[in-house]
This record gives structure tokens, C-alpha cells and sequence, in this order.
């Protein structure tokens, strides 16, 4: 980037231009075209993994990613349980901007991804569940059974949404209104100003997911 022309000392601008700079923090990376946010997404399903269907949820939410901004790999299909957390485990050192998990988050024995992610986020973000949630509702009242976390571990922000085509479009739905703005924050952005609710960095958000389908 050019360096503007120095005013010299005699003005205002030429005192600014010879003050010392603030130290630079690395936190603070602007969220940009050029510096587009990586996204992940994980499906948990012991029969997709084993070949005995093909995954459905996982190349839905990739789509939905895609279309947000994101530059996205996977779908990366595991059993459910500790294979699970080991694919948590690398993308957060991988340093991702989003995981999105599919797939279980139900009650049955065999649903472990909110078990295992809770031992992987250092905090829990409760409001993007409860979202999907009451999304779901609206349409199938068994989404209530979801047991799906959303939480942030270091940088990443890590979400569980449901196995269904269907759970993985509502949460999209969602998702969308409130991406951008979590992976600004998560890398340093500033708080929307009170006078115009613009950021001082602004998230790609290129446009929302279509209709949503049925839940869980």
C-alpha cells in the first residue's frame, strides 16, 4: 500500500504523521474479500461413515456456506463420539473461523457431538442454539429434543446443527444473520456504533440460503 504523501511538521496532519504508531495487535485482522473466513464442516454419522448411506447434510451446509462468503472445506464425514472431537481438536488448530458440525444431536445412545464439543469450546455462545432451536420448532416441535451447543474455542467458533436436510437449512437460516458479524468479532472487530449499527470491519455476507426445510 502506497504511504500518503507526508504533509510536514508545520500542520496537524504532519504532527499525526511523526507521532508513534500504536503497537499493532495481531488479534486485529480486518475480515475482507482478500481475507476471506475459512469454515469447516463436519459430519458426525456412524452410517455415513461406514459407506451405508451417502451424506446429505454435510454437502447442504458447505452450499449454504459458500453462498455466505466463505471459503469452505469438507464436509469431512466421521463416526460420532471421539472421532469427532479429534476433527474439533485439528480445525481449531488449523485455526478456522467457523465449524459446523451435522448430525448427533439427538437423545439416542449414540448421539455424543454435543458431549464432545462441550469438551473442546472454552465458552459457550447459548443464544445460537436456542435460535435454531425455536427456528425448528416452528415447524417440527421435536427440534426441542436437539441437544446441539454452539461455543467458541480459541479463535473458532464451533456450532452443532441437526443431521436432517431440513435442521441443516433452518440452521443456516440463521446462521446467516449472525456469522458475519461473530467471525468479525472473533477477529478483533469492533462493536456496532450506536449511531449508524455499522461495524468498523464488516464480514462478506453475500446473501442468505433459500427457503428452509423441516427440522431434525
Amino acid at each position: 500500500m502506497r504511504k500518503p504523501a507526508n504533509p510536514g511538521p508545520g500542520t496537524a496532519e504532519g504532527a499525526a504523521a511523526h507521532a508513534p504508531a500504536p503497537a499493532a495487535r495481531d488479534a486485529d485482522v480486518t475480515v475482507s474479500p482478500a481475507h476471506p473466513p475459512r469454515a469447516l464442516v463436519i459430519t458426525a454419522s456412524n452410517r455415513a461413515a461406514a459407506g451405508v448411506y451417502a451424506d446429505k447434510g454435510g454437502p447442504v451446509l458447505a452450499e449454504g456456506l459458500t453462498a455466505l462468503g466463505f471459503a469452505v472445506d469438507g464436509p469431512q464425514v466421521v463416526p460420532d463420539g471421539d472421532p469427532v472431537e479429534a476433527a474439533l481438536r485439528a480445525a481449531v488448530t488449523a485455526a478456522y473461523d467457523v465449524v459446523l458440525t451435522t448430525g448427533g444431536t439427538g437423545i439416542s445412545p449414540t448421539d455424543r457431538t454435543p458431549d464432545v464439543t462441550r469438551r473442546v469450546i472454552d465458552h459457550e455462545v447459548p443464544g445460537i442454539p436456542e435460535a435454531i432451536r425455536a427456528a425448528g420448532r416452528a415447524k417440527v416441535p421435536t427440534a426441542a429434543l436437539s441437544r446441539g451447543l454452539a461455543g467458541v474455542a480459541g479463535r473458532t467458533l464451533i456450532v452443532n446443527l441437526p443431521g436432517s436436510t431440513g435442521g441443516v437449512r433452518d440452521g443456516l437460516a440463521v446462521l446467516a444473520d449472525l456469522l458475519p458479524h461473530a467471525v468479525d468479532q472473533l477477529r478483533g472487530g469492533d462493536h456496532p456504533r450506536p449511531d449508524t449499527g455499522a461495524t468498523a470491519q464488516t464480514a462478506p455476507h453475500t446473501g442468505r440460503p433459500g427457503p428452509t426445510g423441516s427440522a431434525h
